[in-house]
C-alpha cells in the first residue's frame, strides 16, 4: 500500500484527527488465521482510503496549506503589532522623562537666576545708601589732639557735607597733619620712629596734632578689609572715647598686622583700643557695625581727590599714606625714617616762633 506524505497529523472524513501511524497499524494484515475476514476488511478499508487520499485535488491541500500559512503570518503580524505597541509605549515614556528634566533643569535655571538677581539687588541697594553722618570730633576729616592729649571737640559731619578746616594755632604752635592708613607698613615705620617726638610737642603745647585716619589698602588684607575696619575702630574712638585717641593710635601701630594678612579681626580691634584706655560701652558696637564705613569711604576720597580741609596747605590732595604736613608744608622724608629728620623739619616749618614752652593752646572751634 502507498503511504501519503503529510508534515502535521491531519484530519480525515473516514477517520478524523487520525495520524498516520494508527492509520497504518489499522491497515497491516493480521497473522492470525482465525482473523482472516476481518483483515480482507481492513485492506479493503485501507485501499478505499487510499484512494481517498488520491482523490483529493491538489488544489485543496494547497488550500489547507495557505490557511496554515495565513494563521502563522497572523501570529506574526500580532508579534509585530505587539512589539510596535511597546516600542511606542517605551517611546512615550522617554519623552515624559526628558520633559520632566528639561522641565526641571529650567526650573533650576530660573531659581539660579532669581538668586542671583537678589545678590545684584542686595549689592546695588548697599552702594546707593545714603551716607550716615562722620563722627563727632572729626569735622576737619581728621581729630586734633592739642595740649595734655586732649581732643579738639567738634560737631558731627552731616551726610553730604564738605570738611571744615580747623582754626588756626596761636602764634608758635606747630600745627601737625598726618595722613594714616593703620595696614601701612610705612606709617607703623613712621609712628614707631617719630610718635614719641610727637607726643612731647603735643603734650606741652608746643604743637597740635590732626590724626587722619584713611583706607587706601582695602584690598590687601585677604579679603577682610582691614584698612577700612581699622579706620572706622578709629572713628569710633574719635566719636565716644575722644581723649583716648593719641594712645590708640599708637596701639594700633604697635599691633599693625602685616600687608595681604586677614589682620585683626573685630574683638582684637577692641582688645587693642581698651588696652590703650579707650573704655566706652558703644565701642564695641560701632565696631561690629561699620557705623562710620560711609564716613571712612567719603574720607578717602577726598583726601586723594582733593580739596583738603588744612590751613595753608602746600597741596590739593595726597599722592598716599602717611603724609604728613607741618603747617601746610608737606614732610618730604627720606627712608628709612630719622627722627632727627623730622625734627629738624618741624623746627623748619615753625620759624623763629617756635617755641618748646608756647603758651597754652585754646581750644579751636571749626571754621567753614
Amino acid at each position: 500500500m502507498r503511504s501519503i506524505e503529510h508534515p502535521v497529523p491531519v484530519c480525515h472524513p473516514v477517520a478524523p484527527c487520525a495520524d498516520l501511524a494508527t492509520v497504518q497499524k489499522l491497515a497491516a494484515p493480521s497473522r492470525s488465521p482465525r482473523h482472516g475476514g476481518a483483515g480482507k476488511i481492513l485492506r479493503g478499508a485501507s485501499g478505499a482510503l487510499d484512494r481517498v487520499g488520491q482523490s483529493l485535488h491538489a488544489s485543496e491541500w494547497g488550500s489547507m496549506s495557505d490557511n496554515w500559512s495565513a494563521s502563522a503570518r497572523s501570529s506574526k503580524n500580532e508579534r509585530r503589532a505587539e512589539a510596535r505597541e511597546k516600542a511606542r509605549q517605551l517611546r512615550q515614556e522617554q519623552q515624559k522623562k526628558e520633559r520632566r528634566t528639561r522641565l526641571l533643569l529650567q526650573g533650576g535655571v530660573a531659581l539660579a537666576a532669581v538668586a542671583i538677581i537678589a545678590v545684584i539687588a542686595l549689592v546695588l541697594v548697599n552702594s546707593v545708601r545714603p551716607e550716615g553722618p562722620g563722627p563727632r570730633n572729626m569735622a576737619s576729616d581728621g581729630i586734633r589732639i592739642g595740649e595734655g592729649l586732649v581732643a579738639v571737640p567738634t560737631p558731627a559731619l552731616a551726610p553730604g557735607d564738605r570738611p571744615v578746616t580747623s582754626e588756626a594755632n596761636p602764634a608758635g604752635v606747630v600745627d601737625i597733619q598726618i595722613f594714616i592708613d593703620y595696614l601701612c607698613p610705612i606709617c607703623g615705620e613712621f609712628e614707631a620712629e617719630n610718635g614719641d617726638l610727637i607726643r612731647t610737642l603735643v603734650e606741652s603745647g608746643a604743637a597740635t596734632v590732626e590724626y587722619r585716619p584713611i583706607a587706601i589698602l582695602v584690598n590687601m588684607s585677604a579679603g577682610t578689609q582691614y584698612s577700612l575696619r581699622s579706620a572706622n575702630a578709629a572713628a569710633c574712638v574719635a566719636n565716644y572715647d575722644p581723649d583716648a585717641f593719641f594712645d590708640v593710635n599708637e596701639a594700633l601701630f604697635a599691633a599693625q598686622p602685616e600687608e595681604g594678612s586677614p589682620g585683626l579681626d573685630d574683638a582684637e580691634l577692641l582688645d587693642v583700643i581698651e588696652s590703650a584706655g579707650a573704655s566706652s560701652s558703644q565701642l564695641e558696637q560701632c565696631i561690629v557695625d561699620r557705623t562710620f564705613k560711609s564716613w571712612v569711604q567719603a574720607a578717602t576720597d577726598r583726601a586723594v581727590t582733593g580739596p583738603l580741609a588744612i590751613r595753608d596747605a602746600e597741596v590739593d590732595s595726597i599722592p598716599g599714606t602717611p603724609t604728613v604736613l607741618v603747617n601746610g608744608q608737606v614732610f618730604e622724608y627720606r627712608y628709612p625714617f630719622e627722627q632727627s629728620e623730622f625734627a629738624q623739619f618741624v623746627l623748619q616749618a615753625a620759624g623763629d616762633e617756635f617755641s618748646m614752652n608756647p603758651t597754652p593752646t585754646p581750644t579751636p572751634t571749626p571754621s567753614p
